[in-house]
C-alpha cells in the first residue's frame, strides 16, 4: 500500500468544505428564532452548534435532533453478498444510536424517535430478510435507549437514491425535566477531569475512508484481520447506545458539567466546547485491530487517525475530581468500560493526546 495513502478528503468526505456551509447554516437558522419566541417559548442559545438544539417550554427544556447513519449500510450490503447475512439489524441500532446519542449528550431523556429510510426503487422492500432485521432491529434499539418509535418516512427517491441502495437517518425529541440537568459548555471549568467511554469499534464514522481501503484490497472486506476476523465484520460492530447510562448519573446526582459525542472529526470533538481550554488526555485505550488495519493499509499516520476516527472512545463525559469515582462505578454498573482519562486545565484551545504525542489546535475543529 506504500504510495497509495487514503485519505478522508480524499475519500469524499471533506470537513473544510463542509463545515463552511454547515456555519452558513447555522448562521440563517439564528435569525429563525423569533419564530420560537412568537409561539410563547424561548431557546436556549447555548445550545446552537451543541449535538443537539433545546428550547423552554414552559416548566421543562425540550431537546430534539436529526441525525444520519451517513455509508456503513454499504459496507452490510456488501458483506451481505458475502455471508448471506443481511447485517440490518447492526445498522439500524448505529442509526438510532448516533441519533440518541446526540440527543443525551445534553441531558435530556429521549421520549419520541422517527426513522427515515429512503430508497432508490420500492423493490428493496421485498427482501423480506432484510426488512426484518432492520424493522426488528430499529425496535429493539428503541427499547434500549427506552424511546418510543413514533413513526417515520420511507420515500422513493429514484435518480437520487441508487437503486439498490437505502439511506438511513431520523430525528428525536427528549425532555429535561429538572433544568439543573441541562448539559452544555456553560459548566465547563479548569480542573475537569475527562472520562472516555469505551467504544465497541468504528461506529458510523469514517465509513467512507474504511469503504475506499475495501476497494484497494484483493480480497476486499472478506480480508482477515491478525485476529482472524473479517475486515468487513469488524467494521458492522453495534454501536453502544447510552440514553440509560446518562440518565442513570444524572439520577445518582453526578453533576456533568459537559459531554462529547466523538463523532465527526474524531478525538478534536473533545474540546467542542466554546471556551478556551486545554485538555489533556493523559492515557487512552488502545484501538481496535480494525483501526490498525485501516491506518496501515491506507497509509495514514496518527494524526490523521485521531482527527477521523473515535480510536476506540467514542463518549467522552466531563465531571469534577469529586465525581470521578462514582462515575466509573456507574458506567461499570451499566456494562461499558471507561477510564478516567485526562483533564481540562486554562490555556490555549487546543487537544494534548499524550501517549501518541498528539497535539490538535483548536483552530483544526472550525465547527461545534
Amino acid at each position: 500500500m506504500k504510495g497509495k495513502t487514503i485519505t478522508y478528503s480524499k475519500s469524499g468526505v471533506n470537513y473544510q468544505k463542509l463545515d463552511v456551509i454547515k456555519k452558513t447554516a447555522q448562521s440563517a437558522a439564528l435569525q429563525t428564532k423569533i419564530n420560537l419566541e412568537r409561539n410563547g417559548f424561548s431557546e436556549i442559545s447555548e445550545t446552537r452548534g451543541e449535538s443537539a438544539f433545546v428550547w423552554e417550554q414552559n416548566d421543562v427544556l425540550m431537546a430534539s435532533v436529526i441525525e444520519g447513519l451517513g455509508t456503513k449500510n454499504l459496507v452490510a450490503d456488501e458483506m451481505y453478498k458475502i455471508t448471506g447475512k443481511s447485517y440490518y439489524d447492526i445498522i439500524a441500532q448505529d442509526t438510532v444510536a448516533t441519533i440518541i446519542n446526540d440527543l443525551i449528550s445534553v441531558g435530556a431523556k429521549p421520549l419520541v424517535i422517527h426513522a427515515y429510510w429512503a430508497l432508490g426503487e420500492s423493490d428493496l422492500l421485498e427482501d423480506k430478510n432484510k426488512m426484518a432485521d432492520l424493522v426488528n432491529g430499529w425496535k429493539e434499539a428503541c427499547d434500549l435507549a427506552e424511546v418510543t418509535w413514533g413513526g417515520g418516512e420511507t420515500p422513493t427517491l429514484k435518480g437520487i437514491v441508487k437503486k439498490d441502495v437505502i439511506e438511513f437517518g431520523g430525528s428525536a425529541v427528549g425532555i429535561i425535566s429538572s433544568k439543573k440537568n441541562l448539559i452544555t459548555d456553560k459548566k465547563l471549568k479548569a480542573g475537569d477531569r475527562i472520562i472516555l467511554v469505551k467504544s465497541n469499534g468504528v461506529n458510523a464514522n469514517g465509513i467512507s475512508l474504511a469503504r475506499a481501503v475495501a476497494k484497494k484490497l484483493q480480497q476486499g472486506y472478506a480480508t482477515k484481520l491478525k485476529n482472524g476476523q473479517a475486515y468487513g465484520e469488524a467494521l458492522l460492530t453495534k454501536s453502544n447506545i447510552y440514553a440509560k447510562l446518562v440518565q442513570d448519573l444524572l439520577g445518582k446526582s453526578v453533576d456533568i458539567h459537559y459531554i462529547s459525542n466523538i463523532t465527526g472529526h474524531g478525538l478534536r470533538k473533545i474540546m467542542r466546547g466554546r471556551q478556551k481550554f486545554t485538555y489533556i488526555l493523559e492515557k487512552i485505550f488502545e484501538p481496535q485491530e480494525v483501526f490498525n488495519f485501516i491506518k496501515e493499509n491506507a497509509g495514514l499516520n496518527d494524526y490523521e487517525m485521531y482527527q477521523t476516527y473515535n480510536m476506540g472512545m467514542d463518549y467522552a463525559i466531563f465531571v469534577s475530581e469529586k465525581d470521578v469515582k462514582t462515575t466509573l462505578q456507574i458506567i461499570r454498573d451499566n456494562k461499558f468500560e471507561a477510564i478516567d482519562a485526562g483533564k481540562v486545565q486554562n490555556g490555549e484551545k487546543q487537544l494534548i493526546i499524550k501517549p501518541k504525542n498528539l497535539i490538535f489546535k483548536g483552530k483544526t475543529l472550525d465547527l461545534r
